[in-house]
């Protein structure tokens, strides 16, 4: 007797669970990828998280298990509108909590905004002196301030709340001035047959425009408010360095020497086979960086040296012998816990701010920190 051949019912059924998985698993792939990009954009919080717009604290240096508490609060990059509120989250968390006796500023920026650099200013003051003009505070907190790679302009602005500052063997830092930016394309414009059509009431409304060349009138108003933020930053800097005052950082000079004159290539200019000699002049508040040795030689730090050496020298000062340092950090996301992704900066690909960013504003800002210029506007 021959065998009998198996039933295909089993196999028809195992082929008829194909669909509904593959069905199942396109879906679940469409949701991961959708969730990925909101959280992405920033669009959903964490639903994981007690506090979505909480800080984590996070041991740096001295002793974990030590009661007293010195923070390090860090200011990165350009200091905008839109980028300050996670330094001024630390500077509240800071100042909240009494266990913390002490606060080193760290600050790596080339300036920012004047409106934002005040403000961020204003907030450090709050916490130094518990002024409670921004937030509460469980009591005044010295400040002292470390600088990073750079610490320039608006950065240097918000330095100036701390005593002593101290900045690192290869800082830059100064910039002490102050710039206004209106883009211009009314030559293009003209050329290529654009033009805006301006009704105004004032004779000076919508100067700054993109679309027109300032007249003296309208450059003086301009200047005028560029003046005003000058003084305002000579006045931080005063207020906060009792050696220096506005004359001395506007008018006094420090430098004076001559120097080769260069070509746009840097090479000495030559004539009858020598180096052509120009002077060499300098003030503080010229806008020009310094080194840290000129920085400290002209009274603008106070000391050179590293972030755990101005940590262990601000417990010192305070008389904290036994003390636990902690940096904040922002809480890890639903989503960088998922994939293990650090995500920086959500949204980075999200041109929307463009047209605010190009507005005039006021800046406190290093030189060759023109991307600055593109952060976002409130």
């Amino acid at each position: 007797m021959s065998a009998i051949p198996p039933p295909a019912a089993p196999q028809a059924r195992a082929r008829g669970c194909f669909w509904p998985v593959a069905v199942f698993v396109l879906v679940a792939s469409v949701a991961l990828n959708v969730v990925f990009l909101l959280g992405y954009t920033g669009a959903i919080s964490d639903p994981l998280s007690d506090d979505p717009e909480g800080i984590e604290e996070h041991f740096y240096l001295g002793d974990a298990k030590a009661k007293d508490k010195i923070a390090v609060v860090r200011v990165s990059g350009v200091i905008s509108d839109a980028g300050i509120a996670f330094p001024i989250t630390q500077l509240r968390t800071a100042a909240a909590d009494p266990k913390v006796k002490a606060v080193v500023l760290r600050v790596n920026s080339p300036g920012g905004t004047v409106s934002a650099s005040e403000e961020l200013y204003q907030c450090v003051v709050n916490l130094r002196d518990n002024t409670g003009r921004r937030f509460p505070g469980s009591g005044a907190k010295p400040v002292s301030v470390s600088m990073g790679a750079l610490c320039a302009s608006g950065g240097y602005y918000i330095a100036a709340a701390g005593n002593p500052i101290v900045a690192e063997k290869t800082t830059i830092t100064g910039s002490i001035g102050v710039f206004a930016a209106l883009p211009n394309v009314s030559e293009w414009a003209k050329t290529h047959g654009v033009k805006l059509e301006l009704v105004k009431a004032g004779g000076i409304k919508a100067s700054g425009s993109l679309f027109h060349s300032l007249s003296p009138e309208e450059r003086e108003t301009w200047q005028d408010v560029v003046n005003n933020a000058y003084d305002e930053f000579l006045k931080v800097i005063a207020a906060g360095r009792p050696g220096l005052t506005r004359e001395a950082l506007r008018s006094q000079v420090i430098v004076d020497r001559p120097i080769p004159k260069r070509d746009d290539k840097g090479n000495p200019v030559l004539e009858n086979g020598k180096p052509v000699e120009v002077r060499y002049t300098r003030v503080r508040a010229d806008g020009g960086t310094f080194t840290p040795a000129e920085a400290l030689k002209f009274q603008l730090i106070d000391g050179i040296d590293d972030l755990p050496a101005a940590v262990r020298a601000a417990a010192s000062r305070n008389g904290m012998s036994n003390f636990r340092a902690v940096v904040y950090e922002k809480p890890t996301s639903l989503i960088e816990r998922a994939t293990g992704l650090n995500i920086e900066q959500r949204g980075a690909l999200d041109f929307s701010h463009l047209p605010a960013a190009l507005s005039p504003r006021l800046w406190y800002l290093a030189p060759s920190a023109d991307a600055g210029l593109l952060s976002p506007a409130p």
